[in-house]
């Protein structure tokens, strides 16, 4: 077990929040928009104090976001978990290009919209040997919370991966009027209510909203229907 496992990790309470122990640094991002509309940059809004542990809401009906306040009980939450421990990204697709190869989690989007930019990363990809659309494309899929999009260079066959500390930063989308999901770094280990672990991964996504029909994960289902 690696040091990072033994300080950070992230228990999911059976219809219950997220319990979050080893003084994981918490903080608050919103995604912000270029004249076009389309996600460009994370604004850093707040750092929250440091805890030794602490509960985040999962339910999405907290008064005290993005800490939970008993709600879910009130409200017979039902949490249960549906995603596969190893493998819940099934819906993969590759896109190889000239000097950047895409690999492509659908199951995994949580709808910050950081790939429509400049035409959409997947354009990108095919055009990625002109350098300003290859800088391009890279800063779109490291700008993705879920880790649906990761790259490979096709040269080196190196993945190119933003570095993260552990730690987990609340999104909020007020451009479309809804709080967005957890956004978990650095392989912080996630542990379900039996008691197993998923898959580690450098960035992944917890819904918050508690509508997701592939829990913990986010699956996007904040994002408002009429906008989809």
């Amino acid at each position: 077990m690696t040091s990072t496992e033994k300080k950070h990790l992230i228990t999911i309470c059976n219809n219950g929040p997220y319990l979050i122990n080893g003084s994981t640094p918490l903080s608050q991002k919103t995604i912000l928009y270029d004249r076009k509309g389309d996600s460009c940059e994370w604004q850093d809004d707040r750092t929250f104090p440091t805890k030794d542990s602490y509960a985040l809401c999962r339910c999405g009906q907290s008064q005290d976001k993005p800490f939970c306040d008993g709600t879910h009980i009130k409200t017979n939450f039902n949490g249960t978990e549906t995603a596969h421990h190893t493998d819940y990204n099934k819906n993969t697709v590759r896109l190889d290009g000239p000097t950047l190869s895409l690999i492509d989690a659908k199951d995994l989007c949580a709808s910050a919209r950081f790939c429509h930019r400049a035409g959409g990363i997947w354009n990108l990809i095919l055009t990625s040997d002109k350098p300003g659309d290859k800088k391009i494309a890279i800063e779109e899929a490291a700008d993705c919370p879920s880790g649906r999009l990761t790259l490979i260079d096709t040269i080196t066959k190196k993945l190119i991966e933003p570095t993260f500390e552990p730690s987990i930063v609340v999104i909020e989308d007020p451009s479309i009027g809804v709080h967005g999901p957890l956004w978990v770094r650095g392989g912080i280990p996630i542990e379900s209510t039996n008691g197993k672990r998923y898959k580690p991964q450098n960035r992944i996504t917890l819904c918050r909203c508690g509508k997701s029909q592939n829990k913990p994960f986010c699956d996007s289902s904040h994002y408002p229907e009429e906008k989809q």
